[in-house]
């Protein structure tokens, strides 16, 4: 189902930009009602989502996956913000502009979560901040920290740090050498026992040129 924001934007632009909620907590059933909750958001334009999430790199932290299948969340509703005029490559280029601002290792629950990423890229793509409620408890923490439990702030979204990938592949490099003398014998009669585990096939890190 997808929801307007409101009728006040301006549709000047051609492409719609949605705003894909997600509950983070089975507590959002009851707390949705409310006007609270605690949701992961990622903005939707041109059929690909961009989020932010925490890692421990001082890379960025925003990552793009299909649309309302974000590893690790339950997707609650899907809400029109408004439109754009931006072809795909104007916005990849606003995204790798808010990467300087969005490090995964300065990703907070209260003041920098992907809410905040959310509205600054909702405003630059169609003029529009997202709905205050899909970010209040955010504002409500910020100034009553107790209202929200400590371990929420340690929520982790996995993040393939993109410097890694030439490391990883000389980790691998080193490995396979270093198995050649190790296990020379078995490795021509047997098949490896050591499996690498793949990357999500609905999350990709921006690349940042």
């Amino acid at each position: 189902m997808w929801c307007r924001k409101n009728s006040s934007f301006d549709d000047g632009g051609s492409v719609p930009v949605y705003l894909n909620v997600y509950d983070l907590t089975p507590f959002n059933g009851y707390a949705y009602w409310l006007g609270l909750g605690v949701y992961h958001s990622g903005v939707q334009v041109h059929g690909v989502e961009y989020a932010f999430g925490a890692h421990e790199y001082p890379t960025t932290g925003i990552f793009e996956s299909e649309p309302k299948q974000c590893d690790g969340f339950t997707f609650r509703k899907t809400i029109l913000i408004g439109k754009t005029d931006m072809v795909p490559s104007e916005v990849r280029a606003v995204m790798e502009d808010l990467s300087d601002n969005y490090k995964g290792n300065a990703y907070n629950l209260i003041t920098k979560n992907c809410n905040h990423f959310c509205n600054d890229a909702c405003i630059r793509l169609a003029g529009n901040p997202i709905p205050s409620w899909v970010n209040r408890l955010a504002r409500i923490g910020f100034f009553c920290n107790c209202v929200l439990p400590a371990t929420l702030n340690s929520t982790k979204i996995r993040h393939h740090r993109i410097e890694d990938k030439a490391y990883e592949g000389e980790k691998k490099k080193l490995t396979s050498e270093s198995n050649r003398f190790t296990s020379s014998n078995s490795s021509s009669s047997s098949p490896s026992g050591t499996q690498v585990r793949g990357r999500s096939r609905t999350r990709r890190a921006l690349h940042v040129h």
